[in-house]
């Protein structure tokens, strides 16, 4: 597919970034210190926190993907936003409290006073790597996406994006990423709200009332509520939703770092309900489009070409033909405003841990100011061409997002049960903290790759839902550690 922007869309793409460049350079000079990059001076208030970890909950992946699923099958994915209100329940009240008391701001620092140095260092470099191909997915599909719209070739644009987000990332720090994520999440929301009700004027209207046909088609159906780990069923999307959402809240420097830019405990347990009291309502927006526009194309009227398009090509094709001109390039700034909101975040977040996990311990024990500034904005810069020069290897790699999710399902398997074991306080060895990640590792391995074996090896053969992998590691770390500590009980009493 590929549908040219006009003049006047192209106009509002090229305002949107100068706007994004201009904001770095005004939150570049109240940027001084290395507590200002890295928390804002922890001066954010709880809304814009929230929104700020509402935005690192999308992307523009998300935003296509999220009512391309939809489209394709069901709701289903709107059990992974459900699952976040009982976890946000328990991170306010387990989690915060104890990160606000120790004021963290690498939340890896955490895992250093509970398990050890070498939880700190696992669990950082395990994030770091992550951050490498989190920043590449993101700018590697948002600029697919954009050459549907952009006569620009598509190397050239995941430079631009890229750079333009190291720019005012590296300027601003904390502050710029937050209200950056603030205006980008009000263009994103606003544009969904225009598509939903631009679709719900169409499929609603008599006498053809199209929205029956996608009532009809179990558009709106959470899901199969079948027994079952080996398919996508309500019970594994509560599995991944749990465990995901605990690991983004508890152990994700990405979203820990934002609320940690906020006064004090209260504004922070207040801004985490903010962003999941609005990422709720959004992921049912984004799934509600998917169910329209399968009614709106399931007319005689609005014909698909091809007419075999997936749901994830749907929507891009609905902003192409039917928005007009003025709303299609604001559209399009919203899925670049969610990729920019992802990518900006992975960025600080990397530089922080970066400093506060290898800089300050093991080559500058007491940096100075100007040693501290620079080093921030020399890393998120570094950690910004990795990412560039990783999506650029993946325009040729047909399979190299799938791999790099197998990978960083492997790295980071670990460190939301380390995460776990930490904040309940389970005393185990180092050695046998170490056995525990190795075990989980062993089982991600088994769980990714022993698939569709033959026959005579079929009993060793994994057939879960990928989605599910990183908790069943994640859940063998956590059973291997309580099965150290009935030992070490054992042991005890048997000496005593």
């Amino acid at each position: 597919m590929n549908y040219q922007l006009g003049t006047i869309d192209t106009a509002i793409l090229i305002l949107y970034g100068l706007i994004l460049v201009a904001m770095g350079v005004y939150f570049f000079r109240k940027t001084k210190t290395s507590e200002e990059f890295m928390v804002a001076g922890r001066s954010i208030p709880a809304w814009a926190a929230g929104i700020a970890v509402m935005s690192a909950y999308t992307s523009s992946v998300s935003y296509i993907a999220v009512p391309g699923k939809a489209f394709d099958s069901n709701w289903h994915p709107v059990i992974f936003a459900l699952t976040a209100i009982p976890v946000t329940w328990f991170v306010t009240k387990y989690v915060i409290p104890h990160y606000r008391k120790n004021n963290i701001i690498s939340v890896y620092k955490y895992l250093e006073d509970k398990i050890g140095e070498w939880g700190r260092v696992y669990a950082s470099f395990s994030f770091l790597l992550f951050m490498i191909g989190r920043t590449a997915v993101i700018l590697y599909l948002s600029s697919l996406l954009l050459t549907s719209f952009i006569d620009i070739d598509i190397r050239s644009l995941i430079v631009i994006i890229g750079l333009v987000t190291i720019v005012y990332t590296l300027m601003g720090g904390m502050e710029a990423v937050i209200w950056t994520d603030v205006m980008q999440s009000v263009i994103m929301i606003g544009g969904v709200l225009f598509v939903g009700y631009l679709l719900t004027t169409e499929i609603f209207a008599k006498p053809d009332y199209l929205i029956q046909n996608a009532i009809d088609a179990n558009k709106f159906s959470l899901g199969d509520t079948t027994l079952s780990l080996s398919s996508r069923t309500i019970w594994v999307m509560i599995i991944y939703g749990l465990s995901e959402n605990i690991r983004n809240l508890m152990a994700d420097q990405n979203y820990t770092q934002k609320y940690a830019s906020v006064a004090n405990e209260k504004q922070a347990k207040r801004s985490v309900w903010f962003a999941m009291l609005m990422y709720l309502p959004l992921t049912m927006i984004f799934l509600y489009i998917g169910s329209a526009l399968f009614a709106f194309y399931s007319g005689s009227e609005n014909v698909l070409n091809p007419a075999d398009l997936k749901g994830d090509k749907v929507f891009p094709y609905f902003i192409a033909t039917e928005l007009p001109v003025g709303m299609k390039g604001l559209i399009i700034a919203a899925i670049l405003a969610a990729s920019m909101s992802t990518v900006d975040s992975a960025l600080n977040c990397s530089a922080t841990v970066l400093f506060e996990d290898y800089y300050k311990i093991y080559f500058k024990k007491s940096p100075t100011e100007k040693n501290s500034i620079n080093f921030l904005r020399l890393s998120t810069v570094i950690w910004g061409v990795f990412g560039i020069a990783f999506a650029l290897l993946m325009i040729n790699a047909t399979s190299a997002l799938d791999l790099w999710w197998q990978i960083s399902g492997i790295f980071g398997g670990g460190i939301l049960g380390l995460f776990l074991l930490a904040i309940f306080n389970v005393k185990i060895t180092k050695r046998q903290g170490i056995i525990s990640v190795i075990f989980s590792v062993i089982v991600i391995l088994w769980a990714t790759f022993f698939r569709d074996l033959p026959s005579k090896y079929s009993w060793l053969e994994s057939n879960i839902d990928p989605i599910i992998i990183g908790a069943l590691g994640t859940t063998g770390l956590v059973s291997l550690a309580l099965v150290f500590v009935f030992f070490n009980k054992n042991n005890k009493i048997a000496s005593s």
